[in-house]
């Protein structure tokens, strides 16, 4: 049975801490929304690294919105519904096309700097887009200039207090409202902060599989939290995986940015052969589930770990001005991105489900929001198209703060609210065993292609670890591996719920999708533990 906290508590007995807005994660949609918050609130940005530490950083594509005259939020909005494969909002979606170009135009005013020719924002175009509308900033650095800029924004604003290297263990809620989120510093020191509301931005769950473009940071923690605190989420069994990551040895599943497929390169199996028109029309600009399987099959007839991505008919000058940061990466073990074949294999990359959200990013749960990939708004439907999720974190981050600025205070006395789980005081033991043994539980179970009995099995397995919601835990480590099971768990149960292949969903078992039957999300809620709910998928499209 998963428990509503990780920890026993009594908030008579830890120090407290009152501001206007809490914000857990410093990602874009952490950074964005907490710039927009402090116009209005004193905010506190919780974060368990470093500031810089998030998926953002990492993101190389860029971010979509309707810039050229030549493009339209029309052709954006079928764009993303045609990827969303029938499971994206309508609202949501429209929220996004018609907003992210002043959400646009609010990173430019708070310094961050996109590529530009001629004088004009220079567009790029990415798998799945049918026109150039991808910003991108120093060639292929998006995430990272992003980060930067709103990064001095943050550190330079008064009404921003930043923590760095401490853990949002527990979000506390009292009469059906989050009144503030419990909090271990550095030094194992527990505080509680208060505020009128609580934004989740806390990224994806990339670090449920062996093989990710995710930094370490990415444990579903948000996601987790929310659930624990009574929160809806939703369609969980939706995981993208990139197509392209370096597969090559010694070196980490470096993300191969879809730009590169969207300049001009192509697919090669290990014989040489271009493979894509067998799978299909739009080639390496295809929908990222149809490439990433495409490769897996490639990868199975040929009997390789690999295929290869070529951009080495392009010109030199072209490949390390537009990919500079691609091409550093590769030359680190010898792979010349202008003349050779770079070796590539899908990779864990997004998370489409999550913290089920309204058009104001607000959750079940009063006071508590969600935004960024944490979220589920909407938007994204079975499968993202690529490069909306940066444009997402500030249409919705914008909407968050106006509905936060309506909220009044919290008044009551709430050092009265305690937990007590009597558990056993054995602490944790081989973390970074358990962490690997999920990890290679979920891609052999429950990764690009999945089925009802791997995907049966993957959850006795992971059910085997439900005791260790009974001991006590301490570390960051520790209180991660807890939040990945919860993960691993909504995940596994949502897939062998969902009967049909759909978008980033597929199994070998139901391999058609199913408008009558399935179009409609999968919704899980706590109630007395994961494994004994049997919950049904009612929120139809």
């Amino acid at each position: 049975m998963i428990p509503p906290y990780l920890v026993d508590f009594s908030l008579q007995d830890v120090p407290h801490i009152q501001t206007d807005v809490v914000v857990i994660g410093v990602g874009i949609a952490g950074l964005f929304t907490s710039i927009k918050a402090s116009e209005h609130n004193r905010v506190i940005m919780i974060t368990k690294k470093s500031l810089l530490d998030s998926n953002t950083r990492y993101a190389q594509g860029g971010i979509a919105a309707v810039i050229s005259d030549e493009d339209s939020p029309a052709y954006h909005r079928e764009d993303t519904l045609i990827a969303g494969a029938g499971l994206c909002s309508d609202e949501a979606v429209d929220a996004l096309v018609h907003e992210g170009p002043a959400g646009v135009q609010d990173l430019v005013s708070m310094g961050t700097s996109f590529d530009t020719e001629n004088g004009e924002f220079a567009l790029t175009k990415e798998g799945a887009h049918s026109h150039r509308r991808i910003l991108h900033a120093n060639g292929d650095a998006t995430g990272f200039e992003i980060v930067r800029a709103l990064s001095d924004q943050a550190r330079s604003n008064p009404n921003i207090d930043i923590w760095e290297e401490h853990f949002a263990i527990d979000l506390i809620t009292d009469g059906g409202e989050c009144v503030g989120v419990l909090v271990q510093r550095p030094d194992g020191r527990r505080v509680f902060v208060q505020g009128k509301a609580t934004v989740l931005c806390s990224g994806g769950a990339g670090q449920l599989y062996r093989y990710t473009t995710n930094p370490d940071v990415a444990t579903g923690d948000g996601i987790a939290m929310a659930y624990r605190a009574g929160a809806t989420v939703r369609d969980m069994e939706f995981i993208q995986f990139h197509p392209t990551s370096l597969c090559y040895p010694g070196a980490p599943r470096f993300l191969i940015s879809e730009a590169v497929r969207g300049e001009g390169a192509v697919l090669r199996n290990i014989k040489g052969e271009r493979f894509m028109d067998k799978y299909h029309h739009q080639l390496e600009l295809a929908p990222r589930d149809v490439v990433a399987r495409a490769i897996v099959s490639e990868m199975e007839e040929t009997k390789s770990t690999f295929v290869y991505l070529d951009i080495t008919h392009e010109s030199e000058s072209l490949i390390k001005h537009r990919f500079p940061t691609i091409y550093e990466y590769c030359l680190r073990y010898g792979l010349d991105l202008t003349s050779d074949w770079i070796p590539v294999a899908p990779a864990a990359h997004y998370t489409m489900g999550g913290v089920r959200t309204d058009l104001n990013g607000e959750t079940n749960i009063r006071r508590l929001f969600a935004c960024g990939e944490v979220s589920s708004t909407g938007v994204h439907g079975a499968n993202r198209l690529a490069s909306n999720s940066l444009s997402e974190a500030i249409v919705f981050g914008r909407r968050i703060v106006e509905r936060i600025n309506a909220l009044q205070p919290i008044e009551r006395d709430l050092t009265g609210i305690a937990y007590s789980a009597g558990r056993s005081d054995s602490p944790m033991q081989a973390v970074i065993e358990k962490k690997l043994k999920l990890q290679k539980t979920m891609v052999r179970c429950a990764g690009l292609r999945r089925n009802d009995e791997g995907l049966h099995k993957g959850l006795e397995e992971l059910n085997r670890q439900l005791p260790i919601y009974d001991t006590c835990l301490a570390k960051k480590e520790e209180f991660e591996f807890a939040n990945m099971l919860t993960c691993a768990l909504l995940l596994t149960q949502a897939a062998i719920w969902r009967q049909e292949s759909r978008g980033a969903h597929y199994r070998e078992d139901f391999p058609e999708r199913d408008d009558m039957v399935w179009r409609k999300h999968s919704l899980i809620h706590r109630k007395q533990g994961l494994t004994e709910e049997r919950v049904d998928i009612v929120e139809r499209v």
